[in-house]
């Protein structure tokens, strides 16, 4: 128990940089696909070790999964979940009008689903000097202490594959990279394919990451541990129409009357045994506002 409490204060310990805007994501496990395990325990992962840059061909005489809404063709990676957190960049290459609408489910090290991140998470990028047109988006994730590896899978669905993405016309970026007047010409529309082109770059920082992956805490058995709902990562595909939301406004401090309540009722419920409690009681003070909350659970566990 108390090499559990260690563990999950470790954890805790990470999580303290994360960025408040991961506390918005969605934890709607209804939105994140249905694989079967069977289907993920078959596939080939390839290897990806930090620093890494790999170019990725999805083709559809390669691997694929047709399983409910995801069609096409699939990259599956493993990672390495012992050298810090990982930043991963994964751009999906447009060629000529086509382009390959990337989605990537995160999983564990017991290949349950951690985090979803939907094709609109990657929104198309203009051409550079040295870059073509793309869909690419970031991933910053931390793996949690004890396991080995995690795996990313990237696949596009059939409401991809019915959409398109608005393209710039090469002369356009041309004129606008060097200053010259932008022509009055149309751009280009690129279509949704079941393959395509894919570049990951991986690294390894020691920085906390936004996304948790996987459990803190040790179990006897993967069928002991509870199977967190995976979190969404930007908007869910029925919200794309929907105006940004306004950012959050940071929460203000707590005030000392409520600090003190607070670290009370953590103090007790950690002496109680009661860590459910203590954590809920955790999230809500930070939620309000609270800077002491976490330190006082932290220090509750070690004693």
């Amino acid at each position: 128990m108390k090499k559990n409490l260690l563990s999950l204060c470790l954890s805790l310990s990470l999580m303290a940089a994360v960025p408040a805007g991961v506390n918005a994501a969605q934890n709607d496990a209804s939105i994140a696909p249905v694989i079967s395990a069977q289907t993920l325990h078959n596939l080939s992962w390839t290897p990806l070790v930090p620093p890494v840059t790999q170019d990725v061909t999805l083709s559809t005489s390669g691997v694929q999964i047709n399983q409910g809404d995801i069609q096409g063709a699939v990259g599956a990676f493993a990672l390495p979940a012992d050298r810090g957190s990982l930043e991963i960049t994964l751009t999906s290459i447009a060629t000529g009008k086509t382009v390959y609408a990337p989605n990537v489910l995160v999983l564990d090290e017991q290949m349950r689903p951690a985090a979803y991140y939907p094709s609109s998470y990657f929104p198309y990028e203009k051409p550079g000097i040295v870059s073509s047109d793309r869909l690419e988006g970031t991933l910053k994730l931390t793996p949690a202490l004890g396991q080995k590896q995690i795996y990313l899978l990237v696949y596009t669905t059939k409401q991809d594959l019915a959409e398109t993405t608005q393209m710039t016309n090469p002369a356009k970026a041309y004129a606008a990279g060097v200053g010259n007047a932008v022509p009055d010409i149309p751009d280009p529309v690129a279509r949704h394919t079941p393959s395509g082109m894919l570049s990951i770059k991986v690294r390894a920082e020691q920085k906390s990451g936004n996304i948790m992956i996987g459990q803190a805490l040790s179990f006897n058995s993967a069928e002991d541990a509870p199977a967190a709902a995976p979190v969404v990562v930007g908007q869910s595909p029925a919200a794309r129409a929907a105006a940004p939301a306004a950012p959050a406004k940071p929460a203000e401090p707590l005030l000392s009357d409520s600090e003190t309540y607070f670290n009370d009722a953590i103090k007790k419920a950690v002496k109680a045994g009661d860590v459910d409690k203590a954590l809920k009681l955790l999230d809500e003070a930070e939620r309000l506002g609270s800077k002491t909350a976490r330190k006082t659970f932290i220090e509750s566990v070690k004693h």
